[in-house]
């Protein structure tokens, strides 16, 4: 996505959050802060934006975040529950009611047979409804990292516009 379309996109997230009255938290993993850069590219982001945490390690996300340390050993940092969980704690921690949380492999190593490299969960939260998301990209670390931060806020802003207004 090239830089014009990122800041129309991210605007356009600032709008619907002001229109609800409602302000953003974001999970990161993989993107390592990606997703809040792109969001405070945008000036007047500091009036639905309140902020992230970024969870790399499985520690930062079961202690900071809540993550169940039986979803970690389970199903892994990379699954729907441990997004799910994320968005949900950030939200908690926050006080936002919107969150977004991203969790993925952007390699080049670190993916298997079951979650190849690319393999990228997201989860979005509005209120109390919660969606989660597997995606896979293809490309190099960078590449992988920035489709997955573009497609978490994409997501947001297609979701936001079919909840419409409180």
């Amino acid at each position: 996505m090239e830089r014009k379309d990122r800041v129309e996109m991210v605007t356009r997230l600032g709008e619907l959050l002001c229109a609800r009255g409602s302000f953003l938290a974001t999970a990161e993993s993989c993107t390592g802060g990606l997703v809040g850069h792109e969001l405070t590219s945008v000036p007047g982001s500091s009036n639905w934006y309140v902020g992230g945490i970024i969870s790399y390690a499985n520690e930062i996300k079961e202690h900071v975040l809540g993550v169940d340390k039986t979803i970690l050993e389970t199903k892994g940092a990379v699954s729907q529950a441990c997004v799910l969980a994320m968005v949900q704690g950030v939200c908690r921690l926050t006080g936002a009611r919107v969150g977004v949380a991203v969790s993925g492999i952007a390699g080049p190593g670190g993916g298997s047979a079951d979650k190849p490299v690319g393999t990228v969960w997201m989860a979005w939260q509005i209120d109390t409804h919660a969606w989660a998301e597997c995606m896979h990209y293809g490309g190099n670390r960078q590449e992988i990292k920035r489709q997955s931060a573009a497609a978490s806020i994409r997501g947001l802003v297609q979701r936001l516009e079919t909840a419409g207004p409180l």
